[in-house]
C-alpha cells in the first residue's frame, strides 16, 4: 500500500485531544506497518498555537506550502467559536483535493464555513450540534452518534471520539488486527460503533427537579431488571401514572419508556463488553427477559444483534 500524508490543521485555540488522539492513532499503525503513514501538522504561517488548555503545538510547516495529504484531519476546540476568513479559504480550496476529509468535534464547523459538508449528513459536539445546523441549513446534522461517514468525509463528535473515527479509518486501511493492535496499546476497545449515543443515559436526560422523581432515575439505573412499568414508577414516585409520566418528561426531556430504554440498552451493552455471561443471562440481568427481546432492541438502537456486538467489542481474553 502506498503510504498516506495525514494531515493535521492546527489554530489557536484548538483542543489539544482532538489533534493528539487520533495522531496517536496513525503513529501507532505507523508503527505497526512501517510506510503506511506520513504525519504532517500545519497551521497557517507555520507558526507555533496555543492549545485551549494553553499548551503550545509547534507544527512541522505552514498550510500554503504542505503537499495535499490524503487524509485531512481539522480538529476542535475553542478557536472555532471565532471565523477564520483565511482557513476557510485554504480548506475551501484544498479540501476537495484530499481523498479522506475527517473533522474531530467541533472542526466540523471549520468544514461548514467552508462549504465542505453542504449535504452532507455529520456529527459534531452535542453542545453545538444546533448551532451547526442554525448557521448552515445545507448541513444535515445528526446529534446522536459518535461518528458519521458520509462518502470521503467523516466527523465526530467530542473530543475521545476523533480516536474512535481514526481507528475506523485504520481499520479500513490496515485491517482489524492492526486496529486491535493499536487498540490494545491506547487501552481502549478497538472502536465503538459510529452510531452509539454520545451520551449515556443518566447524561442524555435531565435530572429531575424534584426529589421523589430523581429517585425514580437513580432506581432505574440500579434496577433495570425490575418492572419499570409507568404504572410502576408512579407508585414508587407517589404520583398517579399520568401526572408521574407527564412530570417525568417535563423534567428530564424524555419520556420514561425512552428513559428506561436507553438504560436497559446501556446495562446489556456493558455486560457484553465487560463480562462473559451469557445472552440469556445478560437479557434477564438487563430487564428484557429473553434474549430474542434483548436482541430487537439492539438491531432497533445499534443495527447488530447482541452477539455481534460481543464480537466486535468485547476484548480478547
Amino acid at each position: 500500500m502506498a503510504q498516506r500524508t495525514v494531515l493535521f490543521v492546527l489554530f489557536d485555540g484548538v483542543q489539544s485531544l482532538d489533534v493528539t488522539g487520533p495522531l496517536e492513532v496513525f503513529a501507532g499503525a505507523e508503527q505497526h506497518t512501517p510506510g503506511t503513514y506520513r504525519i504532517r501538522t500545519a497551521s497557517l504561517d507555520g507558526a507555533a498555537v496555543r492549545t485551549s488548555s494553553g499548551l503550545t503545538v509547534v507544527p512541522d510547516e505552514a498550510l500554503a506550502g504542505a503537499d495535499t495529504p490524503h487524509t485531512l484531519v481539522v480538529p476542535g476546540g475553542q478557536g472555532t467559536r471565532r471565523p477564520d476568513a483565511r482557513l476557510a479559504e485554504w480548506l475551501r480550496e484544498h479540501g476537495p483535493r484530499a481523498e479522506r476529509l475527517v473533522s474531530v468535534c467541533t472542526g466540523a464547523i471549520r468544514l461548514a464555513e467552508a462549504g465542505l459538508l453542504d449535504g452532507r449528513r455529520v456529527t459534531t459536539h452535542w453542545a453545538y450540534c444546533d448551532k451547526l445546523a442554525h448557521d448552515h441549513p445545507a448541513v444535515e446534522v445528526d446529534p446522536d452518534p459518535i461518528y458519521v461517514r458520509d462518502g470521503r468525509v467523516s466527523t465526530s463528535a467530542g473530543v475521545t471520539s476523533g480516536i474512535d473515527l481514526a481507528l475506523a479509518l485504520v481499520e479500513e486501511d490496515l485491517g482489524r488486527d492492526a486496529a486491535l493492535t493499536i487498540a490494545r496499546h491506547l487501552v481502549v476497545f478497538l472502536r465503538r460503533p459510529g452510531n452509539q449515543a454520545q451520551f449515556s443515559a443518566q447524561l442524555a436526560a435531565q435530572t429531575a427537579q424534584r426529589e421523589p422523581l430523581r429517585e425514580v432515575q437513580q432506581w432505574i439505573t440500579e434496577h433495570p431488571d425490575a418492572d419499570l412499568s409507568v404504572e410502576s414508577l408512579a407508585v414508587r414516585a407517589r404520583l398517579s401514572p399520568r401526572h408521574f409520566a407527564r412530570a417525568f418528561q417535563t423534567e428530564t426531556g424524555m419520556t420514561p419508556g425512552r428513559y428506561v430504554d436507553r438504560v436497559r440498552l446501556e446495562h446489556a451493552r456493558r455486560l457484553l463488553e465487560d463480562t462473559s455471561d451469557g445472552v440469556e443471562e445478560i437479557s434477564r440481568a438487563s430487564g428484557y427477559g429473553t434474549p430474542e427481546g434483548m436482541r430487537r432492541a439492539f438491531v432497533r438502537a445499534l443495527g447488530t444483534a447482541p452477539s455481534e456486538y460481543r464480537r466486535r467489542f468485547h476484548p480478547a481474553q
